[in-house]
């Protein structure tokens, strides 16, 4: 296991790291919202005994560094996932995994480096575009609770917000208080200005899906209540061929909620593709 780090087109460093064998097909992790290249736990070891696993800190999180401003920039996003595969040398059959906000950055990419460097996509429990009036942009009800209060700059306020969440993340009826409190501990460890930053910004990634022409999968929890299942269903239905496996019952954190079986099918899809 490896921490590096890259320098993206603005100067922002963007820290990530890298374990599995050097020679299986790389996956790139892009975790959500006031998440980090932690967020994974479990799932990100087992991955890695299929894959050269390339788990990002975003810009504005983690170890990675927090500009004043740009956040709203697509071409800044996509400019930061474009650096890390330069800087693994990956210039083809990658797969790349964007976690909820992870698929609007996953998808910023693709619409301005396009699919040279993609074997296929993974989506889960992810939107691509946001804004109001967006197709399959709109937040869940989890989400529309913790806001404003996620913004704040004090910390009581703050714990409040990032509390709505409660089992959003890892599950319902299942044991998983310590996965619960490491993201809640790397969500509050994000600046309050960047988890506000990541908000105002609108862009739809609607075209960019109609057009891709590499495999993808999208995997969603129906009563995910963060991004919601209408958003799954919104890729699904607008990437031509898509393939879809739908957790019934399940919430946000598919791969904390049962990381066997999201191991297992990112592992055969990826045994499809070329």
């Amino acid at each position: 296991m490896a921490i590096r780090e890259v320098v993206s087109a603005d100067g922002t460093t963007i820290v990530y790291r890298v374990s599995g064998p050097e020679a299986a097909r790389p996956l790139v992790l892009l975790h959500g919202w006031a998440g980090n290249l932690r967020c994974w736990g479990a799932a990100g070891d087992l991955l890695a005994e299929h894959f050269r696993v390339i788990a990002v800190d975003l810009r504005g999180h983690g170890y990675s560094g927090a500009p004043a401003d740009g956040y709203d920039d697509p071409k800044n996003w996509a400019a930061d996932v474009a650096a890390v595969l330069a800087g693994e040398g990956v210039t083809a059959g990658a797969l790349l995994l964007g976690w909820s906000y992870g698929g609007i950055v996953l998808t910023d990419y693709l619409a301005a480096h396009g699919t040279g460097a993609v074997a296929g996509v993974i989506y889960t429990g992810a939107q691509v575009s946001i804004g109001r009036g967006i197709a399959g942009a709109e937040p869940g009800p989890v989400m529309l609770q913790a806001i404003p209060d996620v913004f704040a700059e004090t910390a009581a306020r703050a714990m409040r917000g990032f509390a709505a969440f409660g089992n959003a993340n890892v599950g319902r009826g299942t044991d998983k208080g310590v996965d619960a409190q490491r993201l809640f501990g790397g969500s509050v460890a994000t600046p309050p200005r960047v988890r506000k930053a990541l908000f105002y910004r609108t862009v739809d990634n609607t075209e960019t899906l109609r057009a891709l022409d590499v495999p993808v999968l999208v995997l969603h929890g129906t009563a995910d209540p963060v991004v919601p299942i209408e958003s799954g269903r919104h890729i699904a239905d607008t990437v031509p061929g898509a393939r879809t496996s739908y957790w019934e019952e399940s919430l946000h954190g598919l791969f904390i909620e049962d990381p066997a079986r999201f191991v297992a099918e990112v592992t055969a899809f990826a045994g499809t593709l070329n």
